[in-house]
């Protein structure tokens, strides 16, 4: 198949790009890598009326670092974020996710903006920045606002970005001494649609963890924080974790449902399953220090 007409705007400059998407709001759509955009306009599952397509602008493509922060401009490819120094240093949970997206073509033109912008629910990206606290900056013809990740995501493919925003940076907090990230998915294939996936962060100190983030994706409509699962994990040693109050604590915090990928029922074992092997990696962790 092939999409339905539009029109194709490639604007010089983010004002252009902000005037543009103030004149056309939600008849617009915009065009970073294109990696999910294009396949969906071409099964006729999305239409617009303009397309405004940022890539040449190379302010949003940056990756930057200040006293506390690692900025990602929206452009920034999978591929640029995977290789930065920068990130691997002081957001290493990003460099660990981005191998299990699609493949290397995929990587090399797909952006940051581009997939919170989706907020699939299976993607990698969105669970790892709630993990990190990060936050977003989004901007409109005249004026920006920021908005942390965990309160970006409002439901399968919605965001809290307004139709005459564009996201523009995401800012992640730079990692602090003693905090160790972890990363585990399983899929059908290696770098296939996640069928259950997590993405944690905290303080390992003393065989125990603390400031923990745990966020699953691919289970629910939006990346969920297992808010009841930490509190369990952050109450004892990681080695002392009562399976039974692990387990039930999971039931709680998430709601899967069947779909073509996977059951409910097997969605819950995977959740169960990853977050062991979390803990494991968080023992692995402290032993190495």
């Amino acid at each position: 198949m092939k999409p339905a007409p539009f029109d194709y705007v490639k604007p010089a400059s983010l004002e252009e790009a902000l005037e543009l998407r103030r004149r056309h709001g939600a008849e617009s759509a915009i065009l970073a890598g294109g990696q999910s955009l294009v396949p969906d306009f071409n099964q006729r599952l999305r239409s617009t009326e303009t397309v405004i397509d940022i890539n040449g602008l190379s302010a949003l493509s940056s990756i930057e670092e200040s006293q506390d922060i690692i900025s990602l401009g929206a452009i920034s490819r999978y591929r640029e974020i995977e290789t930065s120094a920068l990130v691997a240093e002081h957001a290493p949970l990003l460099k660990m996710a981005i191998p299990e997206i699609g493949s290397p073509a995929i990587r090399n033109r797909g952006t940051i903006g581009g997939s919170v912008s989706m907020a699939d629910p299976g993607a990698e990206l969105p669970a790892c920045l709630c993990a990190l606290g990060a936050n977003f900056e989004l901007a409109r013809a005249g004026s920006k606002r920021t908005i942390a990740a965990q309160n970006f995501f409002t439901g399968r493919y919605e965001t809290a970005l307004d139709h005459d925003e564009i996201l523009t940076r995401v800012d992640v907090p730079k990692n602090r001494v003693g905090f160790r990230s972890a990363f585990h998915e399983i899929a059908r294939r290696k770098t296939g649609y996640a069928m259950c996936g997590v993405a944690a962060h905290g303080k390992v100190t003393h065989q125990s963890v603390q400031d923990l983030k745990m966020v699953f994706f691919g289970t629910d409509d939006t990346p969920m924080l297992a808010v009841n699962t930490i509190s369990v994990i952050e109450g004892c040693a990681i080695n002392d974790v009562p399976p039974a109050e692990l387990d039930a604590a999971l039931s709680e915090d998430l709601h899967p449902s069947d779909d073509t990928h996977g059951s409910a029922k097997l969605r819950m074992h995977y959740a169960k399953v990853l977050t062991r092997r979390v803990l494991a990696q968080f023992v692995l962790a402290h032993g190495e220090e």
